[in-house]
């Protein structure tokens, strides 16, 4: 107790390379949008549909945030975060979730997101924290390869439509500019899970980061208002530059 009875909150500890990892994340998407919407602008003629050179580094950029968001989630976890401060914090994401489904709509109406990274993570979350969570090391291990497996061996058209594609069990990728379905993305953020439980990997990620590095610390901490603000700023930059004749 602190002083006139009052509890003393102990401040849980943070992990700076959890941060960092997630602030090189965030960069390494900038990047990547950047250049989508170079491409967008037809500044630069890239596919960024088909070209492997793109649709790998997104499939890296995307299970990249999906791991650090397991290994997020089990320090909730052991640190005993509140069902209502994991509800604060999943509204939000949901919020993000349907104005990226309402922007998206406005730029590219035929093929508006539906069910991205955003949608999809807050599916997870909510997977993760009340079931996947209670299981061993192993079977998160085990289970997350299956995710990863299970769409490559298993397609069905009833899982083609705007309302059944979120499972990920599809005959064809949608049209859409963001598609991150349950399977197989639940794979990466279920390893985050078991990966961050492991006391080798906790001690690592919790040592002082080099200064640096810092930047991509704080970064990370702010990374779902950066995910929301960046794409209008790079876009807004864009077409201020082309109405002033830049291009």
């Amino acid at each position: 107790m602190g002083p006139e009875g009052l509890a003393v909150v102990v401040p849980t500890p943070r992990y700076p390379r959890l941060d960092a990892l997630r602030g090189l994340a965030m960069v390494w998407m900038t990047v990547f949008h950047f250049c989508f919407d170079l491409s967008f602008f037809r500044l630069i003629h890239q596919d960024f549909y088909r070209d492997p050179f793109w649709t790998w580094q997104r499939t890296a950029i995307v299970s990249l945030f999906l791991l650090c968001a397991g290994m997020g989630q089990a320090v909730a976890l052991a640190q005993q975060q509140s069902a209502e401060r994991f509800w604060r914090r999943w509204g939000q994401i949901m919020a993000c979730a349907l104005l990226v489904s309402l922007g998206s709509w406005f730029m590219f109406p035929r093929s508006f997101i539906s069910f991205g990274v955003l949608h999809g993570m807050a599916l997870m979350l909510i997977l993760v924290r009340f079931g996947f969570s209670r299981l061993p090391n192993p079977w998160l291990v085990l289970l997350g390869l299956l995710a990863v497996l299970l769409p490559l061996v298993v397609a069905h058209p009833i899982f083609d439509t705007r309302t059944t594609n979120w499972v990920g069990l599809v005959t064809h990728k949608p049209l859409t500019e963001d598609y991150v379905p349950l399977l197989p993305w639940l794979g990466p953020m279920l390893w985050g899970c078991a990966l961050m439980r492991t006391q080798k990997v906790r001690l690592a990620l919790q040592k002082p980061l080099p200064k640096v590095l810092k930047p991509l610390a704080v970064l990370g901490q702010w990374s779902l208002s950066y995910y929301m603000l960046h794409q209008p700023v790079l876009i807004g930059a864009l077409m201020g530059a082309q109405w002033l004749g830049l291009f």
